[in-house]
């Protein structure tokens, strides 16, 4: 019978064999000699660079992989650039402030409001101009890096040119009409801009194209509802005669039937519900229940049902997103892998067997842009394996380490010789004393609010404040007490890493009146000791054990479709 493939084996040409990870120590390796070795070399460690970004950031990684596009792609997500996008961005949109006609004074009454600025023709134009020429550049790279074939099947790519293509004509005819045309198409389409940068927003207009069929069914039962009812108040409420006022009242509601419809569409909102009910409940008691079943099948059952369904379907799709999230970061991890693993046999008469060499990883991760606190962590991971080679699982679980974020280690409190300086920290450091601060900062307000009941009907120019003042100076003296108290206890250092004693400093700083304190966190002692008690764990780990991890089977296959993969044998 035929063995089983080894999962760290290699993809596509060359001979699989050997075991992931050689039960011996790791030998010399052979030299590698030559420019053409040392480019190749090269290029294979750019590629295995970019996959793991791609897979830490969850990005695809169907893009070329030739050294030129590889510096192009890496530019093109670095800060800079995508900084540089999301100004253009902004700067568009902020363009509807300003343009003609614009609603941008300095104050919104009308009786005071001067006329708004007009800008110039061709001053909003031209800043027009250069975001389009921007947008231009972004379709043009993000087109040349993912090739013709996958441009072809991104509808997102081929809307963002279209829109471009619109926008970029539609410029035109407003300089040509110097700016007096009726109309302005390209402003419509401002808004895909962001959402077409956004990936938040493409998965929320994702999940709801995938909610509209389930949701049409609910939606076209509220319509019934609302007819259904709609013809019986029309019958019930205008079949009378009216008399007095508040018939009159009664039929403003349900006279025809886009106010009858308008009126129910109303109450099934619950927006204001007692107008449309109560001069028909006025007229005769029995109306109430025309009002209280359609409450209850309206928005107590199919608006509930409604929002079940979007619920439902929203986490759904959360639950798939992240699936889909987990399947990029081992597709991106496997393809490193498979790009490092090729290079384990260069220039070895004899082969180890099929793997990273740690030495190899550590020289990738030195060309990955990580954060300075991951950088260390992951390098340290990876000389722990010394100089055994690396199999595809034990690979797998290095990227582990990219979904842990550090805890900031707090400042240490200071250290006091003498014992009632000592018992004087621990006192007021303890939890206890927040609590008594809080109850103070109650006391403050109880006493101002007490005080402004008995002077609501006194002019604030005839109040006598003598005796709130005093309380004010007294409250004001305790928290300044509190914070030079706080400070000696924590050490001033350790003081201002609360966000929350700063926001309390400040505050005592300026003498308000008025403070609403609670620090859940200041008697959290630092993490020390496990070293995994340093890291917390993001969305995506919580959400692990309920994720379906890719096969190797799906993972190669993936890989050896890839359009612009070759790795290097």
């Amino acid at each position: 019978m035929e063995e089983p493939r080894e999962e760290s084996e290699p993809l596509l040409s060359r001979a699989r064999g050997g075991s992931g990870r050689p039960a011996g120590s790791a030998g010399s390796r052979g030299v590698r000699v030559g420019p053409g070795a040392a480019s190749r070399q090269d290029l294979c460690f750019d590629q295995a660079a970019v996959f793991i970004e791609d897979a830490i950031q969850y990005r695809s990684i169907n893009h070329r992989m030739d050294a030129r596009s590889m510096w192009l792609y890496r530019l093109y997500y670095s800060n800079t650039f995508q900084w540089t996008l999301s100004l253009t961005i902004f700067l568009i949109l902020l363009l509807a402030f300003i343009e003609t006609p614009s609603s941008l004074t300095s104050t919104a009454d009308v009786r005071f409001r001067s006329a708004p600025w007009d800008p110039p023709c061709g001053l909003t134009e031209s800043v027009e101009a250069l975001c389009l020429l921007v947008f231009v550049a972004d379709v043009s790279v993000k087109s040349y890096l993912v090739g013709w074939a996958q441009f072809r099947k991104n509808p997102w790519l081929l809307a963002y040119l279209a829109v471009l293509v619109v926008s970029l004509a539609d410029w035109i005819v407003s300089l040509s009409l110097v700016c007096q045309e009726p109309l302005r198409i390209r402003r419509l389409f401002r808004p895909f801009f962001l959402m077409q940068n956004s990936s938040m927003m493409k998965k929320t207009l994702k999940c709801i194209r995938s909610s509209l069929p389930e949701m049409a069914s609910v939606v076209l039962l509220l319509a019934l509802h609302l007819c259904v009812f709609t013809m019986l108040g029309m019958l019930v409420f205008t079949g009378e005669k009216q008399d007095d006022g508040q018939d009159r009242e009664r039929l403003t509601y349900f006279r025809n039937l886009p106010e009858a419809l308008t009126s129910l569409l109303v109450l099934l909102t619950t927006a204001n519900n007692p107008d449309v009910m109560t001069p028909a409940y006025s007229k005769n008691r029995a109306y109430a229940i025309f009002f209280i079943v359609f409450t209850l099948i309206g928005s107590l059952f199919l608006m509930n049902l409604l929002t079940a369904i979007i619920y439902n379907q929203f986490r759904g799709y959360l639950m798939k997103s992240f699936q889909t999230s987990l399947f990029r970061r081992r597709l991106g991890a496997r393809a490193a892998y498979e790009v490092l693993s090729s290079m384990s046999t260069w220039g070895e008469a004899h082969p180890r067997g099929v793997g990273v060499d740690p030495q190899d990883f550590l020289q990738v991760l030195q060309r990955v842009q990580l954060h300075s606190h991951q950088k260390p962590v992951i390098m340290e991971k990876v000389r722990s394996y010394g100089g055994d080679l690396l199999s595809a699982e034990e690979f797998q679980k290095l990227f582990n380490e990219f979904d842990k974020r550090v805890i900031k280690e707090r400042p240490p409190r200071p250290e006091y010789r003498s014992p009632f300086l000592r018992s004087t920290q621990f006192l007021f450091s303890h939890r206890y004393f927040d609590y008594l601060g809080n109850l103070i900062a109650l006391g403050n307000l109880v006493s101002i609010s007490v005080f402004l009941v008995f002077d609501a009907d006194v002019l604030p120019g005839d109040r006598d404040d003598f005796v709130l003042g005093i309380l004010n100076c007294v409250f004001i003296l305790y928290y300044v007490l509190e914070l030079l108290l706080k400070a000696f206890a924590l050490g001033l250092r350790r003081y201002l890493s609360y966000s929350s004693n700063v926001f309390d400093g400040l505050l005592t700083v300026v003498l308000l009146n008025f403070l609403h304190k609670w620090d859940r966190r200041a008697h959290l002692q630092s993490l020390a000791g496990d070293p995994d008690t340093c890291c917390q764990v993001t969305v995506d780990l919580l959400f692990r054990d309920v994720l379906e991890e890719p096969t190797e089977e799906e993972l190669l296959e993936r890989l050896s479709c890839h359009p612009h993969l070759r790795l290097c044998r």
